[in-house]
């Protein structure tokens, strides 16, 4: 295996996107923009007339309709990936190919073994590679991580996660098309369970059993824009229990579709106090979410503002979710400028594709399933 390169040259980086959906010009643009560490310099789609249109909107230099010129442009020291999921592989593999620093989107790809071997091949290659489970390097998730490591709740004895959404409800609309079939690996717990749980386990420390029922609860799916129905194959819903490599007890439930009151919930029950993590939204949300605390009986439940330390962007009016982003790009030019790994890489996306199909082992065998401490 090769050593990871260090390009910490102090110039920008030069970006490449791959794929200019609406998450690219809502979420990677806006965030990308906000970072003087970056610059794009060039766009690709299927038609070219969308990728000349993005890049006269933002004012991006090169436009291409094939990736594979993008990814030998020696403008682009980085490419983006951000097509659905069954195209992820093709496009990393080309990048790595090229000799370029590479982020993928969740899922990684569609399987676990596709995304072992892009492990694999960008580590011969010596490429730096990040996965896109960027809600771990948020400010509230770091703050709950050092609470947890500081003992803030003393030993943990319980972690309790609960994620829905209105999203992913019966009727799709036609931007939310490439969910349907369970060959994309675009589903609610692919996504959901991929993103949160990531996060809650880089907080708490990784699960060492567990045990989960998946669903299926809308027979059907229907695009709004169309009227056409088709039987539906994809989970909607998990519901989970294990314990935690420290002991503690761990339950988890994701849940698409909710119409009302969803969102993020989150309890941590310790020997000496309890903390809460809560959100109205778990996509497209205005607050950073809430960190509520207390120790001992003594002390009143409250707020535990996240102190601005966490914080490693420019101001910003983007939803919480896109700054989440902007933060896995900040620490992506940390890790370049200093040889470290704080954004999540192919590694752990390998980690939660596992994690995943231990999920749907468990559920088909009802089995309780041992997770491997080097997974």
């Amino acid at each position: 295996m090769k050593t990871m390169k260090n390009t910490g040259s102090g110039q920008k980086v030069r970006v490449g996107i791959v794929g200019v959906g609406n998450w690219a010009k809502y979420g990677h643009i806006p965030a990308l923009r906000l970072l003087p560490g970056y610059e794009i310099t060039a766009v690709s789609s299927r038609r070219i007339e969308t990728a000349q249109e993005i890049a006269k909107s933002f004012g991006i230099s090169a436009a291409f309709s094939d990736y594979h010129d993008l990814v030998t442009d020696p403008e682009v020291d980085m490419v983006i990936v951000l097509p659905p999921a069954p195209q992820h592989a093709a496009v990393v593999k080309a990048a790595i190919a090229a000799g370029k620093d590479v982020y993928s989107e969740w899922p990684l790809t569609t399987s676990t073994a596709d995304s072992e071997e892009l492990l694999h091949i960008a580590q011969a290659a010596g490429v730096r590679h990040v996965v896109g489970l960027q809600r771990r390097v948020g400010p509230s998730a770091q703050y709950l991580r050092d609470l947890v490591a500081s003992k803030y709740v003393g030993e943990m004895r319980s972690v309790r996660i609960h994620v829905s959404m209105p999203y992913f409800h019966q009727e799709r609309p036609p931007a939310l098309a490439w969910t349907l079939g369970a060959k994309n690996f675009s589903h609610v717990l692919a996504i959901y369970v991929g993103h949160f749980l990531d996060m809650l386990f880089h907080a708490v420390g990784q699960p060492k059993t567990l045990s989960s029922i998946i669903a299926t609860q809308f027979p059907t799916l229907t695009l709004s824009a169309t009227g056409e129905s088709f039987p539906n194959d994809t989970p909607d819903g998990i519901v989970g229990i294990g314990t935690l490599e420290n002991g503690a007890l761990l339950s988890f439930q994701v849940e698409g579709g909710k119409l009302h009151n969803s969102g993020l919930q989150i309890d941590i029950t310790g020997t000496t106090g309890d903390l809460k993590i809560s959100n109205p939204s778990s996509f497209g949300h205005a607050k950073e979410n809430l960190i509520e605390g207390g120790q001992s009986a003594k002390t009143p439940f409250s707020e535990l503002p996240i102190p601005s330390a966490y914080s490693h962007i420019p101001p910003s009016s983007l939803d919480v979710s896109v700054e989440d982003l902007a933060h896995l790009y900040a620490a992506h030019l940390e890790d370049r400028k200093n040889g470290t790994h704080i954004a999540p890489n192919f590694r752990d996306g390998v980690r939660m594709h596992k994690l995943i199909d231990l999920m749907f082992a468990s559920s088909s065998t009802g089995a309780l399933q041992t997770v491997d401490s080097d997974k």
